[in-house]
């Protein structure tokens, strides 16, 4: 019986898989769902406190602006954060790499072991994947670690994908109150943010393969409750601020 060859970092994988750790799509989906549901939470907390349209579009209009700096920069601090601490991570197992190699490699053959093979051929992969460097860093980051050094998030790009995703959902409930107002104009946003919430709720579901209309309908079910929360909230006020 032939033996069977180890697994090493340059053996073609036979299938893909996406990224499940996020990325752009992430970012831009979550930002324009964010933008959707705070903005139109606002408008209707102002709409059931009986406020005219010129009140309604400033803070429609101010809230889209401050959530979406708020947003991006909260996304720029996370990403910056998480890329300093990996960065760490990935500087600390290369000391080790190079002052450690005998450990380095016995924590690699344990970690073959745990996946199913058996102690010569963990062994036997092991050695090889500690002979080149550049390979032992990514194997050691990828099985200890779950990353991939090369591929870290661009916390700028994120940020600014972040910012102009969260206007556009934020911005879109505010429409109406621009050639109307009053219960007309408070509808209105609230179709709005419906039919958007629907939409970001299937491309949620899309992404994640699962089935579009349960996350359709959740995404939906989430914005209506922030909407008549808010709307209560400005009712039992009972301040008129047009």
């Amino acid at each position: 019986m032939a033996p069977v060859k180890p697994f090493t970092p340059r053996d073609a994988p036979h299938h893909s898989h996406r990224s499940v750790a996020g990325g752009l799509a992430r970012v831009s989906v979550f930002g324009v769902s964010d933008g959707l549901t705070s903005n139109v939470s606002l408008i209707l907390g102002f709409a059931g406190a009986a406020a005219g349209a010129s009140m309604v579009r400033l803070a429609g209009l101010a809230g889209a602006i401050a959530g979406a700096a708020s947003m991006a920069a909260g996304e720029w601090v996370s990403i910056s954060a998480q890329n300093e601490l990996i960065e760490r991570e990935v500087m600390m197992e290369r000391h080790a790499l190079l002052h450690e190699p005998a450990a380095e490699t016995e924590e690699l053959v344990a970690i073959y072991r745990s996946h199913g093979m058996s102690r010569e051929q963990a062994r036997s992969a092991a050695t090889e994947v500690m002979a080149e460097p550049e390979i032992a860093l990514m194997v050691h980051a990828r099985e200890e670690l779950g990353i991939d050094p090369g591929e870290l998030a661009s916390p700028w790009q994120a940020a600014g994908v972040s910012l102009i995703c969260f206007i556009v959902g934020a911005v879109l409930p505010v429409l109406p109150w621009f050639w109307a107002s009053g219960t007309s104009a408070t509808v209105a946003s609230v179709v709005i943010g419906v039919l958007a919430a629907g939409l970001v709720g299937s491309m949620i579901g899309r992404l994640a393969e699962r089935p579009w209309p349960r996350t359709a309908i959740r995404q939906v079910v989430i914005l209506l409750l922030a909407c008549a929360a808010t709307y209560l909230v400005g009712r039992l006020l009972g301040v008129s601020t047009s």
